[in-house]
């Protein structure tokens, strides 16, 4: 087992694993509860569009897909907020204007550019140290936010109109949720690649919802299955020598079947 702490390539892969899935394990229970589960595929398609401009100008794709998020997570939220369209079509519109913009921006890329599979399919092997460098200052930041502004998000996301009449200002927390999501998909798309992505910030959530029973422990849970699917999973693809990006997610949804499975057990066993 400590054989794989021996490669610095597998220090790196880790590092921005764990922490990855602990954002996106807690992010995932705020995207859940507000039904918003289809913006990881969202941003993640439309960051396309600065993983492209990243190429042909020989900048670090992931900082360019994070600033280019900020955009695309304001751009979702109002189209949602200040228009008719519903959430899904505010996503839908802002996925496919930027993959499409991508494409464009890639036709005019000459050559082979293998770097890009590992952002459709992902590939955390292939982590650098830049890109961990970011992933660790972006998480960071997150993090922070996210333990400091827990309760109101919370507030917001339970009873906003509650949270407008004592002056949280919902919106603002809506906004920043939105903008804190997108960057946390940016930064996982090197680990699970942009194919699958909302996965990993779905599928701990379900896990979670089959046991919690309070939204704190909903949050710990999911914080903890998240965690242990990208280690495990990762883990699993270096020993059976598998694509690191679709092991993790196939032994996550491994994990939420096991987790029905006992579920009902320990169901039938009170009954």
């Amino acid at each position: 087992m400590l054989e794989i702490l021996q490669y610095p390539f597998m220090i790196r892969a880790l590092l921005a694993g764990g922490l990855i899935s602990v954002i996106l394990g807690w992010l995932g229970t705020f995207v859940v509860t507000k039904k918003m589960s289809f913006i990881g595929d969202g941003v993640a398609h439309a960051s396309l569009a600065g993983i492209a401009l990243a190429i042909l100008l020989g900048w670090a794709p992931i900082p360019t897909a994070m600033v280019l998020s900020v955009f695309i997570a304001a751009g979702i939220y109002f189209l949602e907020k200040k228009t008719n369209l519903s959430g899904d079509m505010a996503i839908a519109i802002i996925f496919t204007m930027g993959m499409a913009l991508g494409v464009v921006m890639l036709h005019f890329y000459s050559g082979y550019q293998p770097e890009l599979i590992s952002y459709l399919f992902g590939n955390i092997l292939a982590v650098s140290w830049t890109d961990l460098k970011a992933i660790l200052a972006g998480g960071i930041i997150i993090l922070g936010f996210l333990a400091i502004f827990n309760h109101r998000i919370l507030f917001a996301t339970f009873d906003p109109i509650g949270a407008h009449l004592s002056g949280k200002k919902p919106g603002l927390y809506d906004l920043l949720l939105y903008i804190a999501t997108a960057v946390s998909i940016i930064l996982s798309i090197k680990l699970v690649g942009m194919v699958l992505v909302s996965a990993l910030l779905v599928i701990p959530s379900a896990i979670s919802r089959l046991f919690a029973t309070s939204f704190k422990k909903f949050i710990i849970i999911a914080v903890i299955a998240s965690f242990l699917i990208v280690v495990l999973g990762l883990i699993v693809s270096y020993y059976l020598d598998l694509p690191s990006g679709a092991t993790i997610i196939l032994f996550g949804g491994l994990m939420l079947l096991l987790s029905y499975l006992g579920k009902s057990i320990i169901n039938k066993a009170r009954a």
